[in-house]
Parts: C-alpha cells; sequence; structure tokens
C-alpha cells in the first residue's frame, strides 16, 4: 500500500510528511492481527482468557479448576475458607503452557467450596518471599470491616441474572451521544456509600427525565481506596462490592437499557494500584510480570503501576477485560481512562507544539497498538458499541478508521473546553472575553474525527477546584439561591451558566457530556472521605433536595438543561456538520452561527442590550425563537417574545432585540 491511498492523508494533507510513519503504524497493527489469527483463530477467542485463567466450574470433569500465570513463582497454593486456610494442603501445579491450576473435585468440595466463601492465593517467588495474593481473574472482592483486608470471594448464586434487554438499540445513542457522567457511589445525598440499587431506583430516573440518553459510570472496578474515584484499580474483573451485588450491577444496567440509556464504562487500563496485597503488582514476585520493569513500570504523577502493552499475556488480560464487561455485564462502550498518557512514554508532559511530537520516539507504539487491537474487539462484539477516548494532545487519527490510518475510537473527549471555561471565569472579568478565541476553542477540532464536548466532569469539581456555579456564585449559594429574593451575583451566575452550557453543547462536538448534579449547578467541589477531611461524606454525595425545591433556583438550571437537552434531540443537533459562524462582534460581545438549521444568538455583554440589532441568516424567510435563556422558567426576566415573527430584509438579515447575557434559538418557519 503506497502513502497515497492512506485516507487519513487524502483528508489531511499536512500528515504527508508523516506518511511513512502512519502506514507503520497500520502493518505493525495488521501483523498483530495475522498472528492473533495464526495463534488463536480471531481477536475474539484471544480476548477470552477470563473464561480459562480464574476460577470455573468444568461440567465434565465436574469440579472447579483454578487458573493463573505467574511465570515468575516458584510455588503457588490455594487456600481459603474451603481449606480453613490451609497455607500448603492445596499446591498448585504448572500445566503443559506453564500455568498454574489446581482442580477440586465437586464430591469433595461440595459441602466448603460454596457461594460467598473467601479465598486467596499463596505465591512463593523465586527469592522464596511468602506472598498472600488475591487471584487476578478473580470475579468478586470483600473488605473486612474490621482488619480491612481485601480478600476475594467465591460468586456462585443460585439463580443466573434474567436479562430482559434484548430489545434496545444501541444505533440512536451511537449516532449522538448524550452522557450523563455518574458515580454510583456519591449518588445519594446521604452521608454514606451510595448502592447500585438506589442508583437503579431513584438515579436512573431522574436521568431518563432529563433527556439523556447515556450514562457513563465511574468507579466500577474494585479499587481499594474509595477516595481515588475508582482510578487505582487493583481487581479489574470484580465490580466493586462496595456498592452491591453483580446482579445488583446487572439489573441497573438491565433497567437503564429498559429505559433506552446505553451504560458507557469509565475502563481504566492506563494504571493499576501499586498495591502488592490487594493488586497485581509483583504477583508473582517479579516487578516485571504485568508491567514495565523498573522506573519504566511506575507512574509518578499517579502513583501507580504501568502495563507493558507489548506482552502478549498482557494484551490477553487487557483484552479479555474488555470483553468480560460487554459480555457479562452487556457495558455498550468504553471511555479510556489517560489515553494521552498510555500513547506517550513521556505520558503527554510535554508542550505539542509541531507535528513531529506526533509520530517521534516519545510515541508508546505498544500502547497505540493495544488501542488498536481494543477497538477492533469492541466493535466486532458490537458494531454500535461506544469507544471514547480521555485523550488531550490532539493524537492525528485517535478518531479515524483503523483502515484509514487512524487508532479506531468513536469520540474523543473535547478536554480543551472545560479548561477553557475554567482559565476564563478564574482570569478574566466578563468584560475581556474574548469571542475569537472562544469561537476558536470550540470549534478546534478535525472535521472528520468526532468529540465530546463538555463544560465540566468531575475533573473540574474535585477538591482543590469548585463546580462552575460555584466559580460564578461561590458563597452567595448557600444564602441566596431563593426564587424570593434578587442577588446580583446569583442573576449573574445562572446568566452565564446557561450561556456556557448552550454554547459548549450546540458548538463544542458531535456528543456531549455532563457530571452528575452539574445540570442544576451542584455547589461547591467533590471530595471522597479521608484523613485530611476526617473522613467525611459530606462532599462525596449529590443534593438532589436543592433541586427538588422549588422555591430555590436550582430547578431553574435544571429545567434549562433540561430544554437544552430536548433541543438537541429533536433536532438531532449534535448528529449535523459543524457549525457556521454567522456573525461575530468582539466589543458588542455578539456571536450567532447556524447548525443544522438552528440559529444560536449569544450576547456575552454584561450589561448592554441591544434593539434592532441586525443578524445575518443563512436563508431568506420569517424567523421565529423557538428557546431562549430569558424564559422565566429558566431564571430569566422575559424580556424576549417568542411568538413574533423576524423576517428578513433584503440583505438575508434579521433585526433583534438582543438583551445582555442571553442565548436565543432562532428557526426558519416554512
Amino acid at each position: 500500500m503506497s502513502k497515497h491511498t492512506l485516507t487519513i492523508i487524502k483528508d489531511e494533507p499536512w500528515l504527508e510528511p508523516f506518511a511513512p510513519a502512519i502506514q507503520s503504524r497500520l502493518e505493525r497493527f495488521h501483523k498483530a492481527i495475522h498472528a492473533i489469527n495464526e495463534s488463536m483463530g480471531s481477536i475474539l477467542e484471544f480476548a477470552n482468557f477470563h473464561t480459562y485463567y480464574g476460577i470455573h466450574f468444568e461440567p465434565v470433569r465436574n469440579g472447579w479448576i483454578y487458573r493463573e500465570w505467574a511465570p515468575a513463582a516458584r510455588q503457588l497454593y490455594l487456600m481459603g475458607d474451603f481449606n480453613w486456610w490451609d497455607r500448603n494442603s492445596h499446591p498448585m501445579k504448572r500445566n503443559h503452557r506453564g500455568d498454574w491450576e489446581i482442580f477440586l473435585p465437586y464430591e469433595q468440595y461440595k459441602h466448603t467450596f460454596i457461594h460467598q466463601s473467601k479465598i486467596k492465593v499463596r505465591v512463593i517467588d523465586s527469592q522464596g518471599r511468602d506472598l498472600d495474593r488475591i487471584p487476578a481473574y478473580i470475579r468478586r472482592v470483600v473488605q473486612d470491616e474490621k482488619t480491612h483486608d481485601f480478600t476475594g470471594q467465591l460468586w456462585f448464586p443460585e439463580e443466573q441474572f434474567s436479562w430482559t434487554d434484548s430489545d434496545f438499540s444501541l444505533q440512536e445513542v451511537a449516532h449522538m451521544p448524550l452522557i450523563y457522567e455518574c458515580h454510583v457511589g456519591m449518588a445519594q445525598e446521604k452521608l454514606g456509600v451510595g448502592t447500585y440499587r438506589e442508583f437503579e431506583e431513584s438515579i436512573l430516573p431522574r436521568i431518563k427525565d432529563a433527556g439523556y440518553n447515556a450514562i457513563q459510570m465511574m468507579a466500577v472496578m474494585e479499587h481499594p481506596y474509595y477516595g481515588s474515584f475508582g482510578y487505582h484499580v487493583s481487581n479489574f474483573f470484580a465490580p466493586s462490592s462496595r456498592f452491591g451485588t453483580p446482579e445488583e450491577l446487572k439489573s441497573l444496567i438491565n433497567t437503564a437499557h429498559r429505559m433506552g440509556i446505553a451504560v458507557i464504562m469509565d475502563i481504566v487500563h492506563s494504571h493499576a494500584v501499586k498495591n502488592v496485597n490487594e493488586g497485581l503488582n509483583e504477583f508473582d514476585g517479579s516487578d516485571h510480570q504485568y508491567f514495565h520493569p523498573g522506573d519504566r513500570g511506575y507512574h509518578e504523577g499517579w502513583d501507580s503501576k504501568l502495563f507493558d502493552y507489548g506482552k502478549w499475556e498482557v494484551q490477553e488480560f487487557l483484552l479479555s477485560n474488555i470483553r468480560y464487561w460487554m459480555d457479562e455485564f452487556h457495558f455498550d462502550g468504553f471511555r479510556f481512562d489517560g489515553a494521552t498518557s498510555m500513547l506517550y512514554h513521556h505520558h503527554g508532559h510535554v508542550s505539542f507544539d509541531s507535528a513531529e511530537k506526533y509520530f517521534d520516539e516519545g510515541v508508546d507504539q505498544d500502547a497505540l497498538l493495544y488501542f488498536q487491537l481494543a477497538n477492533t474487539l469492541i466493535h466486532q462484539l458490537n458494531p454500535d458499541a461506544i469507544s471514547i477516548a480521555e485523550e488531550v494532545s490532539g493524537m492525528p487519527g485517535l478518531c479515524r478508521k483503523i483502515e484509514d490510518g487512524g487508532i479506531g475510537f468513536d469520540f474523543r473527549l473535547a478536554m480543551g473546553i472545560p479548561d477553557f471555561w475554567i482559565k476564563t471565569l478564574k482570569h478574566k472579568l466578563d468584560e475581556q472575553w474574548d469571542l475569537f478565541e472562544l469561537w476558536h476553542e470550540l470549534t478546534n477540532r478535525p472535521k472528520k474525527e468526532k468529540s465530546i464536548a463538555y463544560a465540566e466532569s468531575h475533573d473540574q469539581a474535585l477538591v482543590g477546584d469548585k463546580s462552575l456555579a460555584f466559580w460564578l456564585m461561590d458563597k452567595e449559594m448557600y444564602t441566596s439561591m431563593s426564587v424570593l429574593e434578587q442577588n446580583l451575583v446569583v442573576d449573574r451566575g445562572i446568566a452565564i451558566h446557561k450561556l456556557i452550557r448552550m454554547l459548549t453543547l450546540s458548538l463544542g462536538g458531535e456528543g456531549y457530556l455532563n457530571f452528575i448534579g452539574n445540570e442544576f449547578g451542584h455547589p461547591e467541589w467533590v471530595d471522597f472521605p479521608r484523613e485530611g477531611n476526617n473522613w467525611s461524606y459530606q462532599y462525596a454525595r449529590r443534593q438532589w433536595s436543592l433541586v427538588d425545591t422549588p422555591h430555590l433556583r436550582y430547578q431553574q438550571l435544571n429545567a434549562w438543561d433540561k430544554a437544552m437537552i430536548h433541543l438537541a434531540t429533536k433536532y438531532e443537533l449534535l448528529a449535523q456538520p459543524h457549525a457556521t459562524q454567522l456573525y461575530l462582534e468582539p466589543n458588542k460581545k455578539i456571536l450567532a452561527y447556524e447548525r443544522g438549521g438552528l440559529i444560536f444568538v449569544f450576547s456575552f455583554h454584561p450589561t448592554d442590550s441591544y434593539f434592532g440589532f441586525p443578524i445575518p441568516m443563512p436563508k431568506a424567510g420569517d424567523y421565529q425563537i423557538i428557546l431562549h435563556s430569558d424564559q422565566k422558567e429558566f431564571g430569566g426576566f422575559e424580556r424576549l417574545d417568542k411568538k413574533l415573527i423576524y423576517p428578513t430584509d433584503k440583505e438575508n438579515k434579521v433585526s433583534l432585540y438582543i438583551p445582555n447575557r442571553v442565548v436565543m434559538v432562532l428557526k426558519r418557519k416554512k
């Protein structure tokens, strides 16, 4: 294949000098797929090792088999409640593959090797060290409330979960994802950890009512430290037991599907917890089993371990992990955490000031290949599944098809947008906002790669930072959010909050994301229980009573969010081509653009309103406002009349009354 046949080069001519590098990536992918097919028959079989490793019942032999990959270990022993934690009675043997295994006949162990009993594996390493470990492919891990020790738990429920989601289709969601990012544990108002069942019963109906068509679940995989937000994973095949049982997670997903809501998992393959007792680190006694050896295997910024993506067995482990969550729990796709960190040896800690940085020795080709394999697997398992990359460097081709010269993701998170909003609110007065910079930040993305736009996610609200609402209104949110009083700080905050969210939704991407509670301006920040806050849950919860109280203005922001999402859904707004700018006036702070047949007119001016202001339209005709942020139900002042018709003049312009700090959406009447 010549460099000129790569579609990505045709679409992005500036990549021509890097055609050999892109070609090399594609050839490496094909070579890897060929090797997988030669060895296993298909990538689906290659990603099926969760049915081989770990603990499984074998009907033919009538008993349980436990297998573990631990190449550097001298000896393994299985121990647990079933053998009264005898450390020597159940030695494992190497099989023909070199894996460790042990078989437990059913008749001998049917009364001891039972549902909910606890197990560990004792590992003697090459140096003779004695280590108690949790099986790598274990399906459930629980923590002892008194000792705080984590232990594997056998999970053999008498009845298998019955799915009733066969009619659910992902096509519409994949076409235009409207994502509600959430964390089960902090989703309740109580001072404690929420559960899968509570989320299913009390939060899913809210999400459905709000109009979102997907949820993105954080902290699903087991993690020993709750305050890590789920990002220091220890047990990759175990849904976190602190939220409930595997069946309760399945029920949550099943109910979401029956509501028409897709469930995307925040998957953490970028790193793993360094803990030896709970996680994979030094499992067989070496520092290079799952991870890179030495310094390369340690992420200083995250204090965690880094996978060796070039190792065959690590690819088996991670790809099987993807298949497990899709097959066993019906997840509809993944948001890959830390993609930038994975793609580069320097983890993205450089200035991407030249295109060479995307193709030089700083790129981790093994990780890039892993992403290509992961996306191939995901879309073979479900062609409509959604894969999203948390990637900030702007890696070209990230969301292009692999055969085009890309990496195969469906969407990238538009991470520059929330950073832009925070910097603007932190460092600029309202009258200093630069609309040219604003337009650039919200539209600067590849034409043929899709993005998920968002004004704020969990990242922007973590302790040390604040939600956008809190940046805008700060302490006034504690005292002045009643509809019965007027407060200039709150009026400004609500107005700008609405502008930011509509601009981000309508201009910034082909999908949209909101973090749980931020749709109604949830105050303060997110902080999990830790020693520094005296193990408090005060900020690790969502205060739904704020939006449920009729006389508080949180209801107004919530109503606006619902109206925005309804608008985007009705007109399939985010599935439309990029917006076309119609007007930008930097001093008067007026911006207008068209997308999907809708006209968006923004005024960011803090004080001035304009009468008879001419705005060019894409077509001649009569235009009418179908939604505006100044409606009373949204906390506005009713300065606009939706009944009015605005005809174009000879120059295809309409004359509008544009109040300060308002967005209006117009549509041409047929």
